[in-house]
C-alpha cells in the first residue's frame, strides 16, 4: 500500500475569520514581493495615480490567487471546532 504524500500548504487557513497566513519560506517569499510590489506603488503614486491604483489592485489579486491555489480551501471560520463542541 502507498502512503499518501501529505500536500504542504504555502498558506494556512485563519483560526477566525475568512483568509490564509503564511506557513512555509514559499508563503512568505510570496507575501514579501506582494509587499514590496504595493509599497512601490504607493511611492510612485503620481499624477497617474489611476494607473497605479489599477496595478495594487491586480497584485492584490494576484496574491489572493497564489492563496487559493497554494492554500487551504478559504471558508469562514470560528475558532477551533472541536474545541468549541467540548465547550458546549
Amino acid at each position: 500500500m502507498k502512503n499518501k504524500e501529505k500536500k504542504k500548504y504555502w498558506f494556512r487557513a485563519k483560526c477566525y475569520g475568512w483568509g490564509w497566513y503564511p506557513s512555509t519560506w514559499q508563503g512568505f517569499l510570496v507575501l514579501l514581493v506582494w509587499a514590496f510590489i504595493f509599497i512601490f506603488g504607493i511611492l510612485k503614486m503620481d499624477h497617474e495615480w489611476l494607473k497605479n491604483l489599477v496595478f495594487m489592485i491586480l497584485a492584490t489579486g494576484f496574491l489572493i490567487y497564489i492563496c487559493y491555489k497554494t492554500g487551504e480551501k478559504p471558508r469562514w471560520r470560528w475558532g477551533n471546532v472541536r474545541r468549541n463542541k467540548e465547550i458546549a
